[in-house]
């Protein structure tokens, strides 16, 4: 499979998302969709190395109410390049649960390939393989090994009405 040259890079466990969980929209501030070209394309998805516990367990506790079971963190490749799909559209309001706005790029064609180690830079850029090797996890992302997932939300939809009483 040929990876394209441009490249986006993304936070995990959004990056894990796009390629694995069903994500179909990459949130972006209104200046990093009008930076650069962004004409619908072909990109190769990095994950970035910065990951904080917040940021995870936020990222982990919305999946889980969409159903998607995100993976442990110290499981997340960060530092490479992790994914490809495909920008089919940017835009400002969107019916996708993923979407939070303010622009989105609205993405097709998602798969997962071998992580290659690569640097990553804000918005679109043209990555290169990196000679490091691949991110090891933080001591905070290996803390609790006998905990598989974050499973769901502490209240199942179903229930909240009975908290409406």
């Amino acid at each position: 499979m040929e990876i394209p040259e441009i490249a986006l890079s993304v936070q995990q466990p959004w990056a894990w998302a796009i390629t694995e969980g069903g994500k179909d929209i990459e949130n972006r501030s209104r200046f990093a969709v009008t930076k650069g070209d962004m004409k619908p394309r072909r990109i190769a998805i990095h994950a970035s190395l910065g990951m904080t516990r917040e940021d995870y367990e936020d990222a982990a506790e919305f999946m889980a109410t969409l159903g998607v079971v995100c993976p442990l963190p110290d499981r997340l490749t960060r530092g490479a390049i992790v994914g490809i799909a495909t920008v089919t559209a940017i835009v400002s309001e969107h019916k996708s649960p993923w979407f939070f706005g303010p622009r989105g790029l609205v993405l097709a064609d998602q798969c997962a390939i071998d992580p290659i180690a690569a640097a990553g830079a804000l918005g679109f850029f043209r990555w290169s393989p990196s000679s490091k090797q691949l991110t090891q996890p933080k001591p905070w992302m290996k803390e609790n090994p006998e905990r598989e997932t974050i499973a769901a939300p502490l209240i199942e939809p179903a229930f909240l009405p009975l908290f409406d009483r």
